[in-house]
């Protein structure tokens, strides 16, 4: 199977309309046409094999996370997707493999009606970089600047379940086998919060996915707003697998784990209500887990407010 008989097959979906794109794959360029009075965000993420995702991973779960994880970055943008660009290369035209990816794949694009609009292949090591474009009104884009001292600092959905599943792939944790299934779950095919997300465009004033680990990813967020916070450790949201563990394993996979693609976001106080609704709207958790504050810095609380010493370090992928 060739390059252009492999794109026909497996990614090329004919003139399937899609909001924002005139012309999509079978031209030198894609055609895309923004909303007025809209901006456009563009976000680009690649996985590669054995840095992100295990070789025995089930193609169907890969074409899922490799959009997802770029979606959520819309999400925390409060984007909402327009398009897709998806370049790919393959160690070899394995049309099983190539099967389930695109299942995977387009089954989460459809989910949130963006369409795959362009790309590339080659033949090489296995690695998959996804481009997103989405839109949001002019002057609603969600960014890392915005938290402002006094406010709210929440959390969607739970944290840390990814990177359980990654301790016991790693063989430093075990886990009995519903558990692992679980969160294994949540490692392989996170859900990117986009309802939210454009829920609260107007409500936070600034916002970041995890993918990286919380603290971390907290971390930006802060500097890029001059501000410092305060976490209160009792408060992250966790699932009842993860609150069964020692208390150390608790602290390094809701602080420190990723791959959680879950949003962090402040709101003022005044916005509480709002935000308690926006996550009833979308069917979303949302969890008040601290405060920011003039201060710089992060500090994580116990049930007595004093500061714990934990690991606050995120992911990197030249150190890591």
């Amino acid at each position: 199977m060739g390059e252009f008989e492999l794109i026909r097959r497996f990614f090329d979906r004919g003139d399937r309309a899609a909001d924002g794109v005139v012309k999509g794959i079978g031209d030198d360029c894609a055609v895309l046409a923004p909303t007025p009075g809209w901006q456009w965000l563009v976000s680009t993420d690649m996985l590669v094999e054995g840095r992100h995702f295990l070789s025995t991973v089930d193609p169907e779960r890969l074409g899922h996370k490799a959009l997802a994880v770029n979606l959520s970055d819309l999400a925390a943008c409060g984007a909402r997707p327009r398009a897709f660009f998806l370049a790919l290369a393959l160690p070899r035209a394995d049309a099983k493999f190539l099967e389930g990816f695109a299942r995977g794949l387009f089954a989460l694009a459809d989910a949130h009606g963006i369409a795959l609009a362009g790309g590339d292949t080659t033949a090489g090591p296995l690695n998959v970089c996804i481009t997103v474009m989405g839109e949001a009104p002019q002057g609603q884009v969600l960014l890392r600047s915005g938290a402002r001292a006094g406010d709210e600092l929440w959390v969607s959905g739970t944290l840390g379940d990814a990177r359980l599943a990654l301790e016991v792939f790693r063989g430093t944790h075990s886990l009995p086998g519903d558990q692992f299934v679980q969160v294994r779950r949540a490692m392989e095919l996170p859900q990117p919060r986009l309802a939210l997300g454009q829920a609260l465009r107007g409500i936070a004033s600034s916002a970041i996915d995890v993918s990286d680990g919380l603290g971390g990813d907290l971390g930006h967020v802060l500097k890029a707003s001059g501000v410092g916070a305060e976490v209160y450790f009792n408060a992250l949201p966790r699932s009842a697998i993860l609150a069964g563990q020692d208390l150390m394993l608790q602290q390094q996979c809701l602080l420190a784990g990723g791959d959680d693609y879950e949003l962090v976001f402040t709101a003022a106080p005044e916005h509480h209500e709002a935000v308690k609704d926006a996550g009833a709207r979308t069917g979303t958790r949302v969890t008040r887990v601290g405060r920011i504050r003039t201060e710089p810095g992060l500090d994580v609380l116990d049930s007595d407010g004093a500061p714990m010493a934990v690991l606050l370090a995120s992911f990197d992928h030249f150190k890591s």
